[in-house]
């Protein structure tokens, strides 16, 4: 309970950091998209924070898929004795340095910050100056920042504050509005996730590889998950949710033509763009180009147009005296 106290302390001080920095670039302080951009603000530090993870859970990704074969053998070899092969298992993640936690770190990390989020949001959305027994989260019940509570409560975006949710549309200004915004975002939550599984699996995942039956179960599981819950999500975790799907969709495309796993398609792509560029850096390097016609002409063919010397005309007395 501690560490979430002071998890959304930590969310709200970035909140208004970066609402801060907003209104100091001419941004409405009371409009929703400034908060709103505030949130993507907050994406962006998380995910940036959480960069050494994901290059751990990339690596954990690729031993996990490389050791596949052996897994498969040690589970065939030691089928009616579960102790054993356990034993083989931890001594085969050991010695190729692969943690299978790592590859869901950087889910497990956000998750955390993620209710922290959820926390904020409920508590602006309860903001009511007239309950004594009313409690601010976070830096939202500092001084210097009370002011600001109310105007996150105030913000809208098309007319729907960023703390309403699907399933309470009806305490809201706009209940339609309300359920239409929350509809197109959570399609779009369910719509990235899948579309982030997806990548990973046919352009980055071997198609012998058993790890792949696994991740297409969570192709359609995860986002399904998101598509249930999201309907008790605010409108402000939607936008964050959203951000994240469509950071881990730049990161990991850059990472999967970058470093691909070894016997997948995009493994094969990548090792086709490099023969490409060094051919062209080849023709490139030529002399001359191939199949151009060659203008040069031996020496013994080039036509000698120096003027010759007209012998001179001698009398017989100066041809003997020669």
């Amino acid at each position: 309970m501690f560490l979430l106290d002071w998890l959304k302390t930590g969310v709200s001080w970035i909140l208004v950091t970066f609402h801060h920095l907003l209104t100091s670039i001419g941004m409405d302080p009371a409009s929703g998209w400034t908060w709103a951009l505030s949130i993507v603000g907050l994406v962006i530090v998380i995910r940036i924070v959480l960069i050494p993870l994901f290059v751990r859970q990339i690596r954990a990704q690729r031993n996990l898929q490389l050791i596949q074969p052996q897994i498969k053998e040690i589970q065939k070899k030691y089928a009616g004795d579960r102790e054993k092969q356990s034993q083989e298992m931890m001594k085969l993640y050991k010695d190729s340095g692969t943690n299978p936690l790592a590859s869901c770190l950087p889910i497990i990390l956000q998750a955390p910050v993620f209710f922290a989020l959820f926390g904020v949001l409920q508590s602006i959305a309860m903001y009511n100056p007239n309950d004594p027994t009313y409690t601010p989260t976070g830096v939202f019940g500092w001084e210097q920042y009370s002011e600001l509570l109310s105007q996150a409560h105030d913000a809208e975006i098309f007319g729907v504050p960023l703390y309403a949710t699907f399933m309470h549309a009806d305490v809201t200004p706009s209940p339609l509005a309300t359920r239409i915004l929350a509809i197109i975002m959570i399609v779009a939550m369910t719509f990235t996730t899948f579309i982030t599984q997806r990548q990973l699996i046919v352009k980055n995942s071997a198609p012998d590889n058993p790890m792949v039956r696994q991740q297409k179960i969570l192709l359609y599981v995860f986002p399904l998950i998101f598509a249930v819950s999201g309907i008790n999500f605010p409108i402000g975790v939607l936008i964050y949710w959203f951000t994240t799907n469509l950071w881990t969709m730049g990161q990991q495309f850059w990472v999967i033509r970058n470093s691909p796993q070894p016997g997948t398609p995009a493994y094969a792509a990548r090792e086709a763009r490099i023969e490409a560029k060094k051919a062209a850096k080849q023709i490139s390097s030529s002399p001359t180009t191939p199949g151009a016609a060659d203008t040069s002409m031996p020496a013994e063919d080039v036509e000698d147009t120096t003027p010759r010397q007209q012998p001179k005309k001698t009398s017989r007395s100066q041809r003997k005296k020669k």
